[in-house]
């Protein structure tokens, strides 16, 4: 389900009361009666029961006990945000969390009545009564409830629900971007009535997520297999992975050669390089390498003369502020993370964490947004930060606005730091003191986005130059960086946008794009200069079939086709990996064998609802619906009518792949019947038809063909210490394993040894395995006695530094494979030489 779900702080659901609030004198009876007078449980009443209010921002430092002044309950989400949110508020407010949501709709049926305007179902989620019962008490003895639920449509959901079971007539909707003082007095002194059109979008979603999947995944239950599930927006982003693979397998690669000329100038060495652009003044496309001789022939006597030099400056723009898909996609690129992992770090972020004598502190504003926008007050504190620290040379003299894209909410401003009296340097004790390396991480990159983000372009100088040979023409580019501007802070690397412009240039046959990655300088040129050829460099290449989806190409992918929304997308593709719909292997999204087939079946039998068109069609509706201009409820309309013929039908039509038999005229080895071909846990296999008398089974696989093949088991040297025959190896649900080749008679299985022994216990060998999300893990064979593990795959080898008696074998995309010492203190690291490419240039 695409919906994201509140995480809960295990230390703690409430912030604590004040002594003076302990203290509060017994109300009047007939203000308890007032109190605990219930509002009526439609919305459109509640609304109406909301009064303004105006509350000064300073009256947190006049704050007095109970019994003397009044009396606030502000209701968050997070305990570790209401310890921050409290330390801004005085002894008039007590502060309590709701642990992310109160209500939901039930888990154990469908809990919407199609028949009655979709009406919802809603209860307490168990678990949460006693939160629920702590909020009621102390809204009881207060003037006021501020509901301070995060600032988009979910979080005034849970302020509906939270309103709806306390019951408190003075009841108030306040809303702030970010966890400061400043932010937070606003906020309380600016209260607001719920809104209305923001909770039905958000219930609208809810309902249309529960019609699908309660629906939908049954059939998929008594289909294929139970524990399937199936999702409005999930099912759309496995389609999507499906469908590159389908590319993929589809795709011819096509030859093609390039021709280099290695030349020196006038002045002498060193020599550069320029490549072969134009023929008879036509763009070229060499496709075998008869042609490529023959011109490399013709060009060997040739004069290469340079025939046009183009010098100009190029200006290479910072990038926008962080929103929320961006932030997902550079933290991925830049850092490694998951998408989930992001945003579980910028929640806590958002939320504060302890910064010594300053107390529970945030550091970043909201972090689900849509939004670039940025406060004049943040733009005018950033914009002294780069004045001092680099410098009126960095400082553009208007501030640098950015256009947010036209579906943008542009609810809140772009993900930023509070504060500029944060920097990474400043902070980093703090998380060093929390061994919260990765959160700091995420802190820096989005401190270096927001302060890069204001500041001068970068800007270069670049060289192209048109050289005459014959009747071809060669260019050559080089550029050197003149003044660094945002790069001083930002560095380098490529965004995403800047990655994809490039790409989109390249498809469109724009030289430009090329000269814009050229980097390191020309000899100096000029028209007419004669250069002496070293030698023409011809190569052989192949056309490459499109990249499978990274986390952050299917981020990229699903924000581009409008589907879901930013703040979903980590519970997205968290769920397709926990369902194993996708596996991520090498860092890239690959379909299972189920993925596939469930894929297939959905597409066939639910073609509108599973279309990308359709599910961003829905998403655009559910805006309108919190714009105001849309009923709720005549979405789920029509919706639902076309949605139920459909799934009617396809509960008639769809193939029963668990009773599923398909036979073959492959005989069974052991009793002589025909195996079949089955779908069970680990996909398609082959098993006899003689089921159950014989239980034989074999995997297998299908040829260029599409004829089967079957897969024979890896045998081994190794014999079973029960029966003593050979051990073959077999592949399970968490990987590769040992077992006895006179199964099922002898059912004796261990773990495969890496050759390596366990570091911790002494007594076991480490193992290759496979976690529940599908990711391989390296673990100690005697766990859960003993329970090393390590992502890094150990090598059995002692560090000649430190005499760690294991190495680690590591990957990163900037340096590729390289050997490192697992010891924290120690500096030890290798290269590892990667084998040399097969196809090298050719020289003439």
């Amino acid at each position: 389900m695409a919906t994201r779900k509140k995480k809960a702080d295990e230390t703690g659901t409430e912030a604590e009361e004040t002594a003076a609030a302990k203290k509060k004198a017994k109300r009047p009876a007939a203000k308890k009666a007032a109190v605990k007078k219930k509002t009526a449980s439609k919305k459109s009443k509640g609304a109406g029961s909301l009064a303004t209010v105006e509350v000064s921002a300073d009256e947190e430092e006049e704050a007095t006990p109970r019994g003397k002044g009044p009396h606030y309950l502000v209701v968050v989400e997070s305990p570790a945000k209401a310890k921050t949110i409290k330390k801004y508020l005085g002894t008039g407010y007590t502060v309590k969390a709701s642990v992310g949501h109160v209500k939901d709709l039930p888990k154990s049926k469908i809990g919407v009545d199609v028949e009655h305007d979709f009406q919802p179902e809603y209860q307490v989620i168990k678990g949460k009564e006693k939160v629920l019962n702590e909020l009621k008490k102390a809204a009881k003895s207060v003037d006021k409830v501020f509901l301070a639920t995060d600032p988009d449509r979910e979080g005034e959901a849970i302020a509906w629900h939270i309103f709806e079971e306390l019951g408190h007539k003075d009841s108030y909707r306040v809303l702030f971007n970010e966890i400061t003082k400043k932010a937070i007095q606003e906020a309380i002194s600016q209260p607001r009535q719920l809104n209305q059109e923001s909770y039905d979008s958000q219930q609208t979603r809810r309902i249309l997520d529960r019609l699908v999947g309660y629906q939908i995944s049954p059939l998929l239950w008594k289909k294929i297999r139970r524990g399937l599930s199936a999702g409005r927006v999930q099912s759309v982003a496995v389609r999507l992975i499906c469908e590159r693979e389908d590319e993929i397998k589809a795709f011819q690669p096509q030859e093609y050669w390039t021709l280099d000329a290695l030349l020196e100038g006038a002045s002498g060495p060193p020599p550069f390089k320029a490549k072969l652009s134009k023929i008879d003044g036509k763009k070229v496309e060499l496709k075998d390498r008869q042609t490529t001789d023959g011109l490399v022939a013709e060009l060997q006597g040739a004069d290469f003369t340079v025939a046009k030099v183009d010098r100009r400056e190029r200006r290479r723009n910072a990038p926008a502020p962080f929103i929320t898909s961006k932030l997902q996609q550079e933290a991925a690129n830049r850092l490694h993370f998951t998408a989930k992992k992001t945003m579980t770090l910028a929640q806590r972020l958002y939320e504060g964490i302890p910064m010594g004598e300053e107390g529970q502190t945030a550091l970043i504003t909201y972090m689900r947004t849509d939004s670039t926008r940025l406060s004049d007050d943040a733009v005018k504190q950033v914009r002294e930060y780069i004045g001092g620290h680099y410098g009126g040379d960095y400082l553009p003299e208007e501030p640098v606005a950015y256009r947010s894209k036209k579906s943008a909410q542009d609810a809140h401003e772009a993900i930023r730091p509070v504060s500029l009296e944060y920097p990474p340097e400043r902070v980093r004790p703090f998380f060093d003191q929390m061994g919260e390396e990765d959160m700091f991480r995420l802190y820096e990159l989005i401190w270096n986005r927001f302060v890069a983000c204001q500041m001068k372009p970068a800007v270069y100088d670049q060289t192209s130059a048109d050289i005459a040979a014959g009747r071809a023409t060669f260019r050559a580019s080089g550029s050197t960086l003149k003044f660094p501007g945002y790069l001083k802070v930002y560095g380098a690397g490529l965004t995403p946008e800047e990655e994809a412009a490039n790409e989109k240039a390249k498809a469109a046959g724009d030289e430009g794009a090329e000269s814009a990655e050229a980097t390191g300088e020309l000899p100096p040129l000029n028209e007419g200069d004669a250069l002496r050829l070293q030698k023409l460099l011809n190569e052989q290449h192949f056309t490459q079939p499109p990249p499978r989806f990274s986390e952050a190409t299917l981020v990229k992918e699903l924000e581009e086709q409008g589907i879901g929304r930013p703040s979903t997308y980590a519970a997205i593709l968290s769920t397709i990996q926990d369902k194993k719909y996708v596996e991520k292997l090498e860092g890239r999204f690959r379909p299972t064998d189920l993925g596939v087939m469930t894929n297939e079946m959905l597409v066939k039998h639910f073609p509108k609802e599973m279309a990308v068109a359709f599910t961003a069609d829905l998403e655009e509706k559910l805006d309108q619906i919190s714009e105001g201009g849309a009923s709720w409820k005549a979405v789920l309309h029509d919706f639902y009518g076309p949605f139920k013929e459909t799934l009617e039908k396809a509960e008639a039509e769809m193939r029963d792949v668990k009773r599923e038999e398909i036979k073959t005229d492959i005989p069974c080895e052991k009793c002589g019947n025909p195996l079949v071909i089955k779908f069970g846990k680990m996909g398609h296999f082959l098993a006899c038809s003689n089921y159950p008398d014989c239980k034989n089974t074999k995997d297998f696989k299908r040829d260029a063909e599409g004829k089967i093949v079957i897969v024979e088991e890896e045998t081994t040297d190794e014999k079973c210490e029960n029966c003593g025959k050979p051990m073959v190896i077999k592949r399970g649900r968490f990987g590769r394993f040992l077992a006895c080749s006179g199964y099922p008679d002898c059912k004796t299985s261990k773990p495969i040894s890496i050759g390596v022994n366990c570091p911790d216990c002494k007594q076991g060998y480490l193992t290759e395995r496979r976690s529940g999300r599908g990711k391989i893990f390296f673990g100690c064979n005697r766990y859960p006695d003993c329970k090393f593990a390590a992502w890094d795959r150990p090598l059995a080898e002692s560090c000649p530094q430190c005499q760690s008696p294991y190495l680690l074998q590591k990957f990163s995309k900037r340096d590729g494979v390289y050997v490192a010492c697992p010891n924290k203190e120690c500096d030890y690291r290798r290269e590892v030489q990667q084998p040399a490419e097969a196809s090298a240039p050719s020289a003439a």
